[in-house]
């Protein structure tokens, strides 16, 4: 069973053996915070797609402004979980579980940094570009451990290796983050060749050793239905960074919906309104009558059901605390919801899959997406096999320098490619597959 005392620590990934002096008066967990949001990868995030083409005339969510939200919520899922712990375990006031909404917070704002461009797309369109496609070739060239990375390509393990990955010319550690934060973001805690048919796993062959660093340290036990050594349960935290993340995605996007009309105003209302019983709702339309602006009813309604779902995560946690500890806890807390807010929320989520995520905008940029970094791949991939031609020379000298695409294990030279496209923006890949084909040229 996992025990809170060790669960949340200060250690930095890469920083273990050294001894430094805090200049101000920042936990741990704040500088977490800080350091992503003041990174390049984080501000990329601003020009990577989130569900809906990047904005035009109307302004909808991208990777950041989702990110930002998340970790909003994440704070304060965390620090009401944090102040239940207490209350219900008083021996833990010396410890550091008052920072659990920092730690969620900062997860939060990391848990999309390894997404490609173009959304899911960009991840099929890298698993399938070696699992159906030109990328078949170097199948015998990896181990069949590391050809399931590939073939399974996933943002959610790119995100914990762009954040503990040695890339060239940097310090050791990647992002050097606390224990706790890194383990917070992997929701999938096992391998690519036990991701079995959801595809989902939470770290690469190449940072399973620091995964392993990381359970060892905070006393995360294994899958107690497993036998691989590979295979851990979650970080309790983890729910709390999942939680945050659904209750965003899916109410923010019935929110963008109505603004883009795909959702009518009455039947956004109407989801919304579905998540409250009678006497609450009463209260709700009082206000509503007050407010004239149709989208400021429709964002009122949307804080009102993300403050419902957060209290209800808050419950199902702290009612299954220890089920959580012993790794005994299945699914995630917003699945183990009951009543009235669950069967709204599963109607938001069948809303979602008929209207929006099949709409034409949304596909239509799935397959731009699909077509722009299946090229890419192709390409790069390509000219790191082959670095001598010319042609390989003129696409490799727009790779930075921190990407080791000349290495000579054939995995990581891989890894070295895909990094460099998943760390793109939408905008800056369709740029650069504009130039490629010759359909722009810079202005001399």
């Amino acid at each position: 069973m996992m025990n809170w005392q060790q669960l949340i620590s200060t250690k930095r990934l890469g920083l273990e053996d050294m001894h430094y002096s805090k200049k101000d008066d920042r936990t741990e967990f704040h500088r977490d915070f800080d350091r992503l949001i003041f990174s390049a990868p984080f501000r990329r995030l601003q020009n990577k797609t989130q569900v809906f083409p990047l904005p035009g005339s109307v302004f909808v969510h991208n990777r950041l402004t989702h990110s930002l939200e998340v970790a909003s919520v994440g704070r304060s899922l965390g620090t009401d979980v944090a102040n239940r712990l207490l209350q219900r375990h008083p021996e833990l006031s010396n410890t550091h579980i008052g920072e659990c909404g920092a730690i969620v917070s900062a997860a939060c704002l990391a848990h999309d940094l390894g997404n490609p461009p173009f959304g899911h797309s960009g991840e099929r369109a890298i698993a399938t570009f070696f699992s159906e496609g030109k990328g078949l070739k170097y199948k015998d060239l990896v181990t069949p451990a590391q050809w399931n990375d590939l073939i399974h390509y996933e943002g959610n393990a790119n995100a914990f290796r762009l954040l503990t990955h040695q890339f060239k010319g940097r310090r050791p550690g990647g992002f050097v983050m606390t224990y706790s934060t890194l383990a917070s973001i992997v929701k999938y805690p096992f391998t690519s060749d036990l991701a079995g048919k959801k595809l989902k796993f939470g770290f690469f062959q190449s940072e399973y050793q620091k995964y392993q660093r990381i359970a060892d340290e905070l006393g995360i036990i294994k899958h107690k239905n497993c036998d691989s050594s590979a295979e851990y349960s979650r970080y309790p935290l983890v729910y709390l960074v999942e939680a945050a993340d659904d209750i965003c995605y899916e109410i923010m996007d019935i929110e963008d919906a109505h603004k883009l009309k795909i959702l009518q105003s009455q039947e956004t209302k109407e989801l919304l309104m579905n998540f409250f019983e009678p006497e609450r709702l009463e209260k709700i339309k009082a206000v509503l009558d007050k407010v004239t602006d149709v989208n400021e009813q429709i964002v009122y309604l949307r804080s009102c059901v993300i403050g419902a779902l957060e209290a209800e995560c808050v419950k199902v946690f702290i009612d299954n605390e220890e089920k959580i500890l012993k790794g005994e806890f299945e699914g995630s807390l917003i699945n183990a919801i009951e009543g009235r807010i669950k069967d709204a929320y599963k109607q938001c989520e069948a809303v979602s899959y008929k209207k929006i995520y099949i709409s034409k905008d949304v596909l239509d940029i799935e397959l731009a997406g699909y077509k722009i970094i299946s090229t890419l791949i192709d390409l790069f991939i390509t000219a790191s096999m082959n670095p001598d031609t010319a042609y390989s020379k003129l696409l490799l000298g727009r790779v930075s320098s921190q990407y080791d695409v000349q290495t000579e294990d054939v995995y990581e030279r891989i890894m070295a490619v895909l990094d460099f496209i998943s760390g793109m923006t939408d905008v800056y890949a369709l740029d650069l597959f504009r130039k490629i084909n010759g359909e722009s040229i810079p202005i001399i």
